[in-house]
């Protein structure tokens, strides 16, 4: 996963990526926006008129009293216009060049004050949970309107909404993009204090899910058993999931995962005791929800709906800011056509085009025979597809444990990694040079640099014997993040095409790192059916967590239809709402009813409408694996991840030129069914 959250990457430093511009109401009149414009027009020519007119009401939109009255708008307008195209030019290097070191070192302090919190050590005090929801560029919008850079920036760069760019963008010079991305920069203008009252909130609820881990040596059944060894303590959601997938194929798996899955459902439900939540001086059994210490029952307090507070407060901080984004005026819009910058509407038909598909049936079957019973909710996690699947994860861990003693064994490890996917010893050592790895305090991120000069974080959890097989697998997801955050910095050729359309485009170079894991560890796949399985594992990866976006999408548009719910009215709502959608795309084809297991994940309540890139990611992922058969990965990778902040079916046309679709991973499906049997 990323470091910052989505709500960061859409209005942090105001980089947001366009779908439509503002419309509310202006300080400025019509007969003020019509005379400059003239007035421009009369001195700069026809062929600046159009640039002119969307600069002149771009600035309009945005200007207000304390900008200056009508007459300092239309002097302002007159003075900073620049008809020149050479020194346009100029202006645009020393905008972007001004914009790297603000963005790039806000990125860094930030990060930097995020330290204690989210690297493993002593344990948090106040003043640490104080820095780190600390935002030290809140104000940065708010100044540069108040010095008019925003304005010189809105008034020399025309911004284009999404359906212009995806038409006109068909033409574009790579320098006509940078400056489209240039005109992308200011777009609203949310109040410093809003801007913090969000990232106060949604680092709040970072920190309760970093410190949300199970002690799982202490869980035990109605006898007393344990299942799980000494010392084991898993985050939730991806500690407890990873747990749970490892145990396919085991002779004991079945009972271990059912009592994960019951773990699962007492986090949803908030009946969980409030007592075990990190902490491991009780034994709890979670079939029949008791605690004992000493053996001995005792009585306990469930947590008060924690879980729906930090996702309610989130909502109302975002929600604060609506009102200076009228013409998208629900976080839903913005994360999808501004961040994303593919509507709603059509992410959500991807995903319940693949959701109902047959091939899903299909493939449950051949999991279902496989596993000889029928499916379990959980089996929402099934892996018996990857390579990994017919290998002993203890003999996997032994093997990460000896080579990852420390994040700094992994950290001097990473070019050698990077030669064996196809990189030159060069290459690898500067692309290597270029990222930090640290011990993670919760599951683990990527955190990419903004300038040049900083380095990417590869933040990994590690126990103190090493890195075991779980860990190492995560880290080396990550670290296809920062890979691409890499290269799409120090390669760009222009700052602001710096980075990749949406988050989905980093996701699915991290599920390209991810999926090579063993041969990075020198085991061979010589099975041949791999790609196949390789298919196989893809759509469930893809029903899996497109259930889970749908859920989050719905969520939020409750949260809108009732901004005065109390926790327990929204976690009602979304243990409600995860039953409507397991029953409309999984009971169908699991033969059960009601099942919870999609309201479990952590992104949900720390990092706001995230989910959906991971599918999509899935589906680039998949693309460009099929892609590049037969090419050379490190240089396709090299190719593509340089064409930067494109427009999302743009960048995919550039990349493997077809659109972002279902189809090609359908139809590959329905290849290895008739293989894999």
């Amino acid at each position: 996963m990323l470091a910052l959250p989505l709500f960061l990457l859409v209005a942090g430093c105001n980089k947001p990526t366009g779908s439509k511009m503002e419309t509310k109401p202006t300080f400025i009149n019509q007969t003020a926006i019509d005379k400059v414009i003239k007035q421009l027009t009369d001195s700069c020519g026809e062929t600046a008129k159009v640039r002119i007119g969307r600069g002149v009401k771009q600035v309009a939109s945005l200007w207000e009293k304390q900008d200056g009255d009508q007459e300092a708008f239309t002097a302002f307008c007159n003075a900073q216009f620049i008809g020149d195209t050479a020194k346009l030019g100029v202006l645009f290097n020393k905008l972007q060049r001004s914009f790297e070191v603000l963005y790039g070192n806000y990125n860094k302090m930030g990060m930097d004050l995020r330290i204690p919190v989210d690297l493993s050590g002593a344990e948090l005090t106040p003043i640490d949970e104080m820095f780190a929801s600390f935002s030290p560029s809140s104000h940065l919008t708010d100044d540069l309107f108040t010095n008019k850079i925003a304005f010189i920036t809105m008034l020399n760069f025309p911004f284009y909404t999404l359906t212009e760019k995806t038409e006109l963008g068909k033409s574009w010079s790579r320098a006509e993009w940078a400056y489209a991305r240039m005109g992308d920069a200011f777009t609203s203008r949310v109040p410093a204090a809003l801007n913090q009252q969000v990232t106060e909130a949604l680092s709040k609820s970072d920190m309760y899910i970093s410190e949300y881990n199970i002690v799982m040596d202490k869980l035990v059944d109605a006898s007393g058993k344990t299942y799980f060894p000494e010392g084991m303590k898993l985050i939730t959601h991806w500690g407890l999931r990873d747990e749970l997938k490892s145990h396919y194929g085991k002779a004991d798996g079945l009972p271990k995962q059912n009592m994960v899955y019951s773990v699962m459902k007492h986090i949803i439900n908030q009946s969980i005791p409030e007592m075990v939540i990190n902490n491991g001086d009780y034994q709890w059994n979670p079939i029949d929800n008791k605690v004992l210490k000493n053996g001995q029952e005792v009585t306990f307090t469930s947590e008060p709906d924690r879980r729906y507070e930090m996702l309610l407060n989130n909502f109302k901080a975002i929600h604060a800011t609506d009102a200076y984004y009228p013409a998208l005026p629900t976080y839903s819009q913005r994360a999808f056509e501004l961040s994303m910058e593919i509507p709603e509407q059509d992410v959500e038909k991807l995903f319940t085009s693949l959701l109902t598909s047959p091939q899903i049936k299909e493939v449950a079957a051949l999991i279902s025979k496989r596993l000889g019973r029928n499916l379990q909710p959980f089996d929402i996690w099934y892996d018996g597809f990857k390579a990994r699947s017919g290998l002993n994860e203890d003999d996997l861990t032994k093997k990460t444990l000896g080579l990852y003693p420390t994040p700094l064994a992994f950290e001097k490890d990473m070019p050698n990694m990077l030669r064996k996917l196809g990189w030159s010893a060069e290459r690898a050592s500067y692309i290597a040079s270029k990222i930090q790895v640290d011990a993670a305090r919760g599951s683990g991120h990527a955190a990419g640099a903004a300038m040049k000069g900083d380095k990417a974080r590869l933040r990994t959890r590690i126990t103190d014997k090493g890195m075991n097989y779980k860990g190492y697998n995560i880290a080396v997801h990550e670290f296809g993040h920062n890979v691409e955050q890499t290269i799409d910095l120090y390669d760009i050729d222009y700052y602001m095409l710096q980075g990749v359309p949406n988050t989905s485009f980093t996701e699915a170079l991290a599920f390209l790192f991810q999926k090579r894991d063993l041969s990075l560890l020198g085991i061979t796949d010589n099975n041949p059916d791999k790609e196949h399985l390789a298919s196989l594992d893809a759509i469930w990866s893809c029903y899996e967590i497109m259930g889970v976006s749908l859920l989050d999408m719905q969520v939020w548009r409750w949260l809108y239809a009732n901004p005065g719910a109390t926790p327990a009215q929204l976690k009602e709502a979304v243990i409600r709402i995860s039953k409507e959608v397991w029953n409309q795309y999984y009971a169908p084809v699991f033969g059960s009813k009601d099942e919870p297991i999609l309201a479990i994940y952590s992104h949900m309540i720390d990092n706001p409408l995230y989910l959906s890139n991971y599918p999509v990611g899935h589906l680039i992922d998949f693309q460009i694996d099929g892609f590049i058969i037969g090419k050379n990965f490190a240089g396709e990778v090299d190719r593509m991840y340089t064409l930067g902040r494109l427009t999302p079916q743009a960048w995919m046309q550039g990349a493997v030129g077809t659109p972002i679709a279902i189809e090609p991973m359908l139809k590959a499906v329905d290849e290895a069914l008739k293989v894999i049997k």
